[in-house]
């Protein structure tokens, strides 16, 4: 006998049957609920999909009450001791672990992508000379789709698989090239007989050198990084990328769009915030301070709880390892014991257990990216480029699935019952600065 849930509707007396499916049912099935015939049916409201399941997936998965993140069915922290980031995305991308002929065939055609058009530097060059990376960046990326045009048939498995390698392999060189132009720097060309992070690392910094050496220990770091922040289930820029591949828009449009909803401080910027915080509070005398100020609802405490984690964020706890070892290469930075005492205090305090307010990934991984010479402007960027391959793998995820349609989801209304149309000359005068609809500009 098949699992079903038994609802009573109280305004008629009705029951009905709805299948259990996965542990969950079909939004769908509420339909039927309903006062009469002419009546609509229920509908679920669920801002901000908080307990929605709007697709299924099987590329990442999170337990947040146990602190659990896998990718393929693999541990982060198998994954992030074992493998490199380009291993990491053949697994996100095509499902499974890659033999060695394989990787080695899958590193050659990202490095066949990472030149980009001469156009495109042309276009960078347009931005203004304090323009934001990551605007530059999300700019430059829907602007690809105008120069792949045979992108735009997502029905070719061909055409799917090599701007899948284009994104993956031009998204550094562009994150790099959005650096030099702030900073008035001359674009350094990829080498490829570097690896990803190390060909990263020499485009941002290369400077009169023949030959670029990336520090080993921060190549290894940044590739760390890169894997920790591949993917991470529905979140918003993973949503994003669903909702706009929905209506079989190319790649490029879809990933452009991610790093747009990325970009915000609720999402991918919540690293920039964690450390202009350790840096306000400048010293460790001060952080009693700012943990009176936090519970007295004047702060937030930036770095800390996460919308899925109710644990330790198991991503938190692989970057604070990481940090030492980038310490001993860049030297310590300062603002690292502020942020450990800032962890120590809050673990230990009631008011934040009861919470469940754990040091999530953003805490540390900025500190990081500061000691490696990263300006505060250039970390979503960097999150942009690790996540690039799990958005491409997600909207290829998305576009196989026969349950996929065009997102459209449903809404409450809430706004004026039917009513006439008033001539101009009737209307009620409203006073500058008023609105007459709440919510209306």
């Amino acid at each position: 006998m098949p699992d079903t849930l038994t609802v009573t509707d109280n305004r008629t007396g009705k029951q009905f049957e709805l299948p259990i499916d996965e542990n969950s049912i079909q939004a769908s099935d509420l339909s039927q609920i309903r006062l009469d015939d002419d009546s609509p049916g229920l509908v679920s409201f669920d801002p901000a999909l908080a307990n929605t399941a709007a697709c299924r997936s099987a590329v990442s998965y999170i337990d947040g009450e146990k602190g659990i993140l896998r990718y393929r069915g693999y541990p982060i922290e198998q994954i992030a001791e074992k493998s490199t980031y380009l291993e990491t995305a053949y697994l996100i991308v095509k499902g499974e672990l890659p033999s060695p002929t394989h990787l080695s065939m899958w590193e050659h055609n990202l490095k066949m992508h990472t030149i980009v058009h001469e156009n495109v530097k042309n276009f960078i060059e347009g931005f203004r000379y304090d323009a934001h990376p990551m605007g530059i960046l999300i700019g430059t990326i829907g602007a690809l789709s105008t120069f792949y045009p045979e992108a735009k048939d997502i029905g070719h498995d061909e055409s799917r698989r090599v701007q899948t390698r284009r994104l993956i392999a031009k998204i550094p060189t562009i994150a790099a090239m959005a650096f030099r132009h702030s900073k008035g720097l001359p674009y350094v060309s990829p080498d490829n007989e570097l690896s990803y992070t190390g060909n990263f690392l020499s485009m941002l910094f290369k400077m009169t050198e023949l030959k670029y050496r990336p520090d080993p220990i921060l190549e290894r770091a940044l590739d760390v990084l890169f894997i920790l922040h591949a993917d991470h289930e529905q979140n918003c820029s993973a949503t994003a990328a669903r909702t706009v591949g929905s209506s079989h828009a190319d790649p490029y449009s879809v990933v452009a769009a991610a790093a747009a909803a990325l970009s915000g401080p609720r999402h991918g910027g919540a690293n920039e915030a964690a450390v202009r915080m350790l840096r306000e509070i400048g010293s460790v005398n001060r952080v009693p301070e700012m943990i009176k100020r936090v519970k007295d609802g004047e702060l937030r405490l930036e770095g800390f709880g996460h919308r899925v984690y109710k644990n330790y964020d198991p991503r938190a706890k692989i970057i604070k390892q990481i940090a030492y070892q980038v310490f001993e290469a860049t030297g310590k930075n300062p603002i690292i014991d502020i942020a450990l005492e800032l962890e120590r205090i809050a673990l230990e305090d009631e008011y934040f257990i009861k919470r469940k307010l754990y040091p999530n990934v953003d805490f540390y991984s900025g500190i990081i990216y500061e000691a490696m010479g990263f300006p505060t402007n250039m970390f979503t960027v960097l999150f942009a480029i690790a996540r690039t391959s799990g958005w491409v793998a997600q909207w290829a995820e998305a576009l196989d699935d026969p349950n996929m349609r065009i997102v459209r989801p449903k809404q409450l209304y809430i706004g004026a019952a039917p009513r006439d149309y008033v001539s101009l000359e009737q209307r009620t005068e409203v006073g500058p600065g008023e609105t007459e609809i709440k919510g209306a500009i």
